[in-house]
């Protein structure tokens, strides 16, 4: 704003400083304090329960045998080096697995998309194959893929872990292809049309307006995924790949001591952790985005 001075040149005016009033600064002090006193609460209750929970552990007749069985730290600190070995090849698997899922399950998801009469066969190819795959459980899968596929002797000695590999690439790319195909059915259908009616191919189309928006929205059930395939992975072993949970078992074995296999479900919680709160951070930021403008 500007003002002139005696018919000369205008002057800036002032800026004005926003101060709150005195009810909105009452409302913040009571917001203030009401999530402080949630806080503690939340943290009492929490360390309330816990206690419990330990109390009735270490009061149970049989807590000193469970104790010398499955929390030994002298059998996890021995049997660390070998099992986090172990788990350096479950990483691998989940990268090139992660890889695998993406690709496959992107194309499933087009093709079950498909529009006209022509694409039926894959449009049906592609409904049979999700069908299929997200009812057999994962570990029958393993057992198929992983000592079925080399009888065929197509390809020469192959390690357990590349056909344990390929059995969750084919579990998984079915349920991510039917997340992604949920995503792109959810784009309204005026998003294509405009992108059509710019000149852009059915491709173009796809790739650059469809595809990003669908994985927006489902990204969280993306992530859910991901972190599930994280935990199957370690069922690798029961091809014989000395993975995170073979080494485990071969210490138990070893030792006489469930304390491995404890160490090795550490191991994966700590691995899964940290996608596991992006997940809740992804679906709580949604959240917030859709429920903007709206009244709690």
């Amino acid at each position: 704003m500007t003002r002139s001075v005696d018919g000369g040149a205008p002057v800036p005016s002032p800026a004005v400083e926003f101060a709150p009033s005195t009810v909105e600064l009452e409302r913040r002090a009571f917001r203030r304090a009401r999530k402080q006193r949630s806080i503690l609460v939340s943290v009492a209750s929490t360390l309330a329960f816990a206690a419990v929970i330990a109390l009735v552990l270490v009061n149970s007749p049989g807590w000193d045998r469970v104790r010398e069985t499955f929390f030994d730290p002298e059998v996890a600190l021995e049997s660390f080096p070998r099992v986090i070995k172990g788990l350096w090849l479950n990483i691998q698997v989940l990268v090139v697995a992660a890889l695998g899922v993406a690709i496959l399950g992107t194309l499933l998801a087009i093709s079950r998309t498909l529009k006209g009469a022509v694409f039926t066969p894959i449009r049906l190819i592609a409904a049979g194959y999700t069908d299929v795959f997200r009812g057999i459980p994962v570990l029958l899968v393993l057992y198929l893929v992983g000592f079925g596929i080399p009888g065929l002797e197509l390809t020469g000695r192959m390690p357990a872990q590349f056909w344990g590999t390929i059995a969750l690439i084919l579990c998984y790319s079915a349920y991510v292809a039917e997340v992604l195909r949920a995503g792109i059915d959810a784009v309204h259908p005026s998003q294509r049309l405009a992108a059509r009616s710019l000149g852009l191919s059915h491709g173009r189309t796809l790739r650059l307006v469809v595809l990003p928006q669908a994985v927006r929205k489902v990204t969280p059930a993306l992530m859910n995924d991901f972190v599930s395939m994280q935990k199957d992975v370690g069922l690798i072993s029961v091809l014989g790949a000395v993975d995170a949970v073979r080494a485990a078992q071969i210490e138990v074995a070893s030792s006489y001591n469930f304390t491995p296999y404890v160490l090795a479900g550490v191991l994966f919680v700590l691995l899964s952790w940290p996608f596991i709160r992006l997940t809740d951070w992804l679906t709580a930021r949604a959240q917030r985005r859709e429920q903007i403008g709206g009244v709690v």
